[in-house]
């Protein structure tokens, strides 16, 4: 498959993404009861996944942020950030969803707006 190409038979040019937290918190043994490696190989499964350093939401972990395909964000949609998703029935609720074309493609699952949250605003470097 070629760069970005995730098995999924979509031809969007920009395919849905996601982001996971693993740093301080998220992905590291204090969040217990997670196997954070299993859960970031599942998600890979359904699109494309970068490994973030610290996303600053601790209190959020862990965290795994939704990024539209090129097609959602035509539609409108915005970046969806999950947190505590600590469980692998959750994990499954995201792979499913993203599967089928994520924020502005396919309508989230409800159970997803357990997770859902918004981050706090960054501030500007200086």
């Amino acid at each position: 498959m070629g760069r970005g190409s995730v098995g999924t038979g979509s031809a969007d040019p920009v395919p849905c993404r996601i982001v996971v937290c693993r740093d301080c918190c998220c992905g590291s043994p204090k969040v217990t009861g997670v196997d954070h490696t299993v859960q970031t190989a599942r998600l890979r499964e359904a699109a494309p996944v970068r490994v973030s350093a610290c996303l600053d939401v601790c209190d959020q972990a862990n965290v795994i942020v939704v990024q539209p395909s090129a097609a959602g964000r035509a539609a409108g949609a915005r970046p969806v950030w999950l947190g505590l998703v600590n469980d692998p029935a959750a994990t499954e609720d995201i792979a499913a969803w993203v599967s089928a074309g994520g924020p502005g493609i396919a309508p989230r699952p409800e159970i997803l707006d357990l997770y859902a949250f918004t981050p706090p605003r960054r501030r500007a470097a200086s």
